[in-house]
């Protein structure tokens, strides 16, 4: 697929690479950002004449930061599932999602910025980022803008990026409380694309009843999305079985799944019901509930 390829460029800063992306533009013909390429090369875009490499930009880090973390766009999935910082994070589901995508050398090469840029449905860490209320910020010819996750998808394989860069993701600091996450996946193999994969995130109170809920859902529409109105038949009730499978059966009826070589829509939908169940109930186990 390279063999027609006019131009490959590697800047060494997020201005330079802007610089070059939009000359190349405005020459013509289609062109792509790259860093770790797993998703470009599977894709095989025999239309693509120029490239951005982004691997000499220093974009590999994950960060505290005020009110929270930052994570570099280029940072490997190898670094977050091993990273000590994410490991202890809402019970470690972000390294969790990082730990299924792909083979072990996927891995070394897929980076953060590249899974979630390549906006597909069944995108590994969106649930899990989702679910912990992330955003990313976005370089470009104005600057840098910040975009909740929830808004940067805008359908399959389309993004707010607009020509734009993604640098960085946000994660905010989980809200104080009793708080407990879960990460569910169901494929052929953990490390094959999502049939389903989902997250949830809970805050109780001091009585058990539930202030905060989030449930997010991936490879079950044309964006993974957030379940709201599964997360609002959750919150001002107790966390206990009844509100857990009411939860579950509206974040299925909110899925819009298709058939495919993977499952069919009926298939899906259950299994989206499923999976919101055992995430809810591994939360309910870490804070204590007893179902």
């Amino acid at each position: 697929m390279f063999d027609r390829i006019r131009a490959f460029h590697r800047p060494t800063s997020v201005a330079q690479a802007l610089r070059l992306f939009e000359a190349e533009r405005r020459r013509g013909g289609r062109g792509r950002w790259v860093a770790g390429g797993t998703d470009l090369v599977v894709q095989r875009e025999r239309t693509l004449r120029w490239l951005v490499d982004l691997t000499c930009l220093p974009l590999g880090y994950v960060r505290r930061v005020r009110g929270g973390w930052a994570i570099g766009a280029t940072t490997h999935m190898a670094e977050i599932e091993h990273s000590k910082t994410l490991l202890a994070l809402a019970n470690g589901i972000l390294a969790e999602a990082a730990g299924t995508c792909g083979s072990r050398q996927i891995r070394n090469m897929a980076t953060i910025g590249g899974n979630l840029a390549n906006a597909s449905p069944a995108c590994d860490l969106a649930p899990p980022l989702l679910a912990l209320d992330a955003s990313v910020v976005i370089a470009g010819r104005g600057g840098r803008r910040t975009v909740p996750l929830d808004r940067f998808f805008r359908g399959v394989n389309r993004t707010a990026l607009n020509g734009g860069l993604l640098v960085e993701i946000r994660v905010p600091a989980p809200p104080k409380g009793k708080a407990a996450w879960s990460y569910q996946k169901l494929g052929r193999l953990q490390s094959d694309i999502a049939v389903v994969n989902a997250s949830a995130g809970v805050v109780l109170d001091e009585r058990g009843f539930c202030t905060r809920a989030r449930i997010a859902l991936g490879a079950v529409a044309p964006t993974p999305l957030r379940a709201r109105r599964a997360e609002a038949l959750l919150e001002g009730r107790r966390l206990d079985g009844a509100a857990i499978d009411a939860a579950a059966d509206q974040a299925a009826a909110e899925a819009k799944p298709v058939t495919d070589v993977r499952g069919t829509a009926e298939y899906r939908r259950a299994m989206c019901r499923v999976l919101v169940s055992r995430a809810l109930e591994e939360c309910a186990r870490r804070v204590g509930r007893s179902l």
